[in-house]
């Protein structure tokens, strides 16, 4: 059975993957979700904790799941999810992975476009310096309009409610700076032709990485021979992974995955 390492973002508990970790597990795949450097095992866990996640940056979170890659029995596809899409990249960069997918990726440097919607949504952690060394937790109005702006608000509350923990501030800050850092944390080895293929997948109507944000990394592997495939979904927040239309993020994910030749 192929590995499958399953990497949450920010504001998300890596329980928020179990229902693609039983789709996967029912396929023949073998999930596991870790969560960050110092997780908690359960969400009121985490947000009763959220001094253990603070400071953490891009680096310490793709160290951490480089070593749990490491002692893998197999070579992983790995998939992640904002945040989580950016560390998926920078470890296939590394050669880390037998196929990558990245879902509505955090920027990697490189990325020039930064719309108004990812501004707003990332205000509630850049628009304080100190956030840099603290965790930050959302408001379900910020989960709203960030995470939940194309399902009804009811439906976004529940999310809110059921899956969102504090999260280090320090990494956005870390991809907001990277096109003025010269060895930023969020850059990706783009240009590596020897990786598994990437499957870049947006959302359209997402607010924290907006499409044109997820294109622009695309256009970034153009001098890679490597297979980069971009999925776009109209009418899909950042919520995708979660929401009720996950479903068909998963089976498009599987249905590539197929294409690459790994059914298990």
């Amino acid at each position: 059975m192929t590995p499958v390492v399953f990497i949450h973002g920010l504001w998300l508990h890596s329980s928020s993957w179990q229902p693609w970790s039983d789709l996967f597990a029912a396929r023949g795949f073998d999930p596991v979700a870790p969560g960050w450097p110092g997780e908690s095992a359960s969400v009121a866990e985490a947000r009763s904790n959220p001094s253990a996640v603070a400071g953490l940056g891009i680096d310490d979170v793709t160290s951490h799941y480089a070593k749990i890659i490491a002692d893998l029995p197999a070579e992983p596809v790995i998939i992640g999810h904002s945040f989580g899409g950016l560390i998926t990249q920078k470890l296939l960069g590394m050669g880390l992975g037998r196929a990558g997918v990245a879902i509505d990726p955090a920027q990697i440097k490189g990325v020039k476009p930064l719309p108004f919607a990812q501004l707003r949504s990332g205000f509630p952690v850049l628009g304080n310096p100190a956030n840099k060394r603290r965790a930050v937790s959302l408001t379900a109005a910020q989960f709203r309009y960030g995470f939940g702006n194309a399902i009804d608000a009811a439906e976004s509350d529940a999310l809110f409610n059921r899956w969102t923990i504090p999260s280090p501030g320090r990494p956005l800050f870390e991809a907001a700076f990277a096109n003025f850092t010269k060895d930023s944390p969020a850059a990706v080895d783009t240009a590596n032709a020897s990786r598994g293929p990437l499957l870049l997948i947006s959302g359209q109507r997402d607010h924290t990485v907006p499409d044109v944000v997820t294109r622009a990394a695309y256009k970034l592997y153009g001098d890679s021979t490597a297979v980069t495939d971009l999925k776009q979904f109209p009418d899909r927040g950042h919520s995708l992974t979660i929401d009720p239309g996950w479903r068909a993020v998963a089976d498009a994910t599987l249905d590539w995955l197929a294409r690459q030749g790994i059914t298990r």
